[in-house]
């Protein structure tokens, strides 16, 4: 198993289940990869949050692909809070950053068990709906799992001051 930081910053880190909570209610982040002559590549991506795993689906090729064949070491990142302060030169934010290992799902049951879960994730209730789509698209189609190793969330100094407060009222 792999080592990784501590938050510096204790007092503004989130509880695992606040960082859940921000993976069940965000729609999207950004996946961090090792890309092409080992650059950094970082692409937003929809994904579902489910059990300690994060689902995306992709295209069958491209930079994101190769990389994930490449090195199987990735992070993701969602910001759930960006509220701009400017009259105080500060952002009250709230955000997650997971590390694991990412992998392409071969098996076609888990495939098709993942598509329907991001199907439903964003169009929730129209299985005939999502049925069809994937009739039409699943063979085109890469189901990717990012295995969450290490977690932490972090949120404003403000916010936090602000809940304490709150709690104390």
């Amino acid at each position: 198993m792999e080592q990784f930081r501590e938050m510096r910053r204790k007092r503004q880190q989130l509880t695992d289940a606040e960082c859940i909570a921000i993976l069940q209610r965000a729609t999207s982040g950004t996946l961090a990869l090792l890309g092409d002559n080992d650059y950094p590549y970082a692409v937003p991506m929809s994904f579902v949050y489910h059990d300690g795993k994060i689902f995306f689906h992709s295209a069958l090729s491209g930079h994101k692909v190769d990389a994930i064949r490449r090195c199987d070491k990735a992070s993701f990142c969602v910001i759930d809070k960006d509220d701009v302060k400017p009259e105080v030169y500060t952002t009250y934010f709230s955000s997650v950053i997971a590390f694991g290992r990412i992998h392409i799902i071969d098996d076609a049951d888990e495939r098709m068990s993942v598509a329907r879960m991001l199907g439903n994730r964003y169009y929730p209730n129209h299985d005939q709906a999502l049925s069809r789509e994937l009739a039409q698209g699943f063979d085109r189609m890469l189901v990717i799992c990012l295995d969450i190793e290490h977690m932490t969330g972090k949120e404003a100094i403000e916010l936090v001051q602000m809940r304490h407060q709150a709690s104390s009222t």
